[in-house]
């Protein structure tokens, strides 16, 4: 029997290409996942200074997914043009959009990917070395994903480089799977070096039981595209959305949303959180739909797998 975790997926997906890409080819006005260019980003979809036009900083972060603050840019306004995840501005088509999204359709080192494929070599990577602090809730609905901008002062530490927490957004389903089976969602932490480096550690969510970290975030989740709104009431703590196992695959990619910039670290954990079905509804509701790119050719990249438990 199909897990629930994919049939939520599959559900959605279903949406992507029904009523949501009808609307969507009608010309629904995409606000912009243009942050920065630099981020995930600490602006939103998924890259902290990779998402160039995903998100532009408070700290520098990356919105709207992997990118910082969407504000719906319009092209014809010197703006980054509409994009969308259906339609006649989809993932298919995003490379064609602006010469800044070539990568999108020409790169060779694009996300997501599947990590159950080929080319995985089971290794025991260096452990990731969370600093997540508690922040004030600042949460943006940018259009593409719902995201929670972080304070300065929390970061992760791998290789003996420090990466600051930029920012974290949703998709859904997954953008990554395993084994060519997507999750509900998938929640991406957007960092970035003090040499602009970015790195994305990713977490597959199934659905499941009600996700109690995620309650007073999507209690405060923008209903519909807008600005970023601040409660300094209301804090939370990144390390309440991370599993108990937090070995990773890691590869090199790029953000997944345009303009697809390339040179990302991902380490997208092993181990998995759940996500209740009304949650995920509530989230596709906010954002129009799925919001999950296609996966990427893997070409010559290597993906350094767990070591499974002996």
């Amino acid at each position: 029997m199909k897990s629930l975790a994919y049939l939520f997926a599959a559900g959605l997906l279903a949406w992507a290409f029904g009523a949501q890409a009808a609307s969507q080819d009608h010309g629904s006005a995409d606000t912009g996942h243009a942050k920065s260019a630099a981020v995930d980003q600490k602006g939103g979809g998924h890259g902290a200074s990779a998402d160039k036009g995903a998100s532009a900083d408070k700290h520098a972060k990356p919105t709207g997914g992997h990118a910082k603050k969407a504000t719906g840019g319009d092209a014809k306004k010197g703006g980054a043009p509409h994009w969308s995840y259906a339609g006649r501005i989809g993932p298919e088509e995003w490379g064609k959009l602006s010469r800044d999204f070539r990568a999108c359709a020409a790169g060779a080192m694009q996300s997501p990917i599947d990590l159950g494929g080929r080319g995985s070599l089971a290794a025991t990577g260096e452990a990731i070395a969370f600093d997540y602090r508690v922040t004030p809730l600042s949460i943006v609905n940018n259009g593409h994903t719902v995201q929670v901008n972080y304070a300065p002062g929390s970061s992760i530490t791998v290789g003996g480089k420090r990466y600051e927490l930029l920012q974290f957004h949703f998709h859904a389903p997954s953008e990554h799977g395993v084994g060519s089976r997507p999750a509900a969602m998938e929640v991406h932490f957007v960092h970035k070096s003090a040499d602009g480096e970015l790195a994305v550690v990713g977490v597959l969510i199934d659905g499941g039981q009600e996700n109690l970290a995620l309650r007073e975030v999507w209690a405060a989740m923008p209903k519909r595209a807008g600005p970023e709104r601040t409660s300094n009431q209301v804090v939370v703590n990144g390390r309440d959305l991370l599993p108990d196992d937090t070995s990773y695959y890691r590869y090199m990619g790029s953000l997944t949303t345009p303009p697809c910039t390339e040179g990302v670290n991902w380490y997208m954990l092993k181990g998995r959180i759940e996500v209740g079905v009304a949650q995920v509804e509530r989230f596709a509701a906010a954002v129009g739909g799925p919001n999950a790119r296609p996966t990427q050719a893997l070409n010559h990249r290597l993906v350094v797998a767990p070591r499974a438990a002996n």
